[in-house]
């Protein structure tokens, strides 16, 4: 699929591609383009699109690099798949003189609300690096609100557990408790994956060591690109907070249960102590000798049961005593 967008005054507007040539566009969407797509935008452009092998490589030369007149930069952008599920992908921005290219294989919920929002606002979308940093600023902003949100999980998360851990709560919602905690430690791996790669692309366009990408990168706006870098370096700290307290979460359930599996061996080991000495008494008297003057009491019967439940009531009492139970 191949998207579109045209500078009208200060607003970016979408525009049918079979009624404007593609270099009157200021940003080309390509979201899992085909073989058929990539030869149109090559070929109206004059440029290399990357392949979806290429998009994955993952040393540094790979993702930042500056070719024909171009610079391509690859970050990991987030993505909702399916309403709840978070995925991460990379997605490549080919930034040029006076336009930019995205490609990328998912559908980041940011790209589409950049391009409502540049439609109504009044925006500096007239230049490819304009446009660029108008969507990085979408894209933080995204992993900003998933990070507050997170937060207010967290919170809740951190009361259920230790509600959990009160008497007569089902060992269930510990289990509930530990999947919720491997979904938060997944999606702040993720976030804090695109952060770093976003940071990655800043930094070195904040110090542009490209020869030939000097020239359209001189007019960047390095206000805007200051900003950028400070959220996105903000937001670093507050997912490492977030690991921080996800990891402290995780240590406090594990304890939990913990608690719960000794609480029931305890429970165990108190019943078999208890039950200990009318067993031994009970064996005593279950011994078959000729000589045992009790077997022929006419009270032995019930004295030994009585002995067997005050051996019994004694270890009882005793751990009651001392709050072991």
């Amino acid at each position: 699929m191949i998207r579109g967008y045209r500078a009208e005054g200060l607003r970016l507007r979408p525009v049918d591609l079979n009624q404007v040539p593609m270099r009157e566009l200021v940003w080309i969407d390509l979201e899992g383009p085909t073989t058929a797509d990539e030869d149109v935008v090559e070929a109206a452009l004059g440029v290399e699109v990357p392949t979806r092998e290429d998009m994955a490589e993952i040393e540094p030369s790979s993702r930042i690099y500056h070719e024909g007149g171009v610079l391509y930069l690859t970050a990991q952008i987030l993505a909702s798949k399916d309403g709840a599920l978070v995925e991460i992908s990379p997605v490549t921005f080919m930034l040029m003189q006076d336009r930019l290219v995205t490609v990328h294989y998912h559908h980041p919920g940011s790209f589409v609300f950049f391009g409502d929002w540049a439609a109504r606002h009044d925006t500096t979308c007239q230049s490819g690096i304009g446009t660029f940093l108008g969507l990085m600023e979408a894209v933080v902003d995204r992993l900003a609100d998933i990070l507050e949100g997170e937060a207010r999980r967290h919170d809740a998360l951190s009361r259920q557990i230790f509600d959990a851990q009160r008497p007569g709560e089902k060992v269930d919602r510990l289990q509930a408790v530990l999947q919720r905690i491997g979904r938060a430690e997944d999606l702040n791996g993720k976030v804090s994956e695109s952060l770093s790669t976003i940071q990655r692309l800043l930094g070195y366009l904040a110090a542009p060591g490209f020869a030939g990408a000097r020239e359209f990168l001189a007019g960047i706006d390095r206000m805007q690109l200051k900003s950028l870098a400070t959220d996105v370096r903000f937001l670093r700290e507050v997912a490492e907070t977030h690991g921080e307290k996800i990891r402290f979460q995780l240590d406090a359930t594990l304890g939990a249960i913990n608690i719960r599996q000794s609480d029931i061996v305890k429970l165990f080991s108190v019943v078999a102590f208890v039950f200990l000495p009318p067993t031994l008494i009970a064996s005593i008297y279950g011994m078959n000798f000729d000589h045992m003057p009790e077997l022929h009491w006419t009270w032995g019967y019930p004295l030994a049961l009585v002995a067997m439940l005050i051996s019994a009531l004694l270890p009882w009492l005793f751990f009651r005593w001392k709050r072991w139970l």
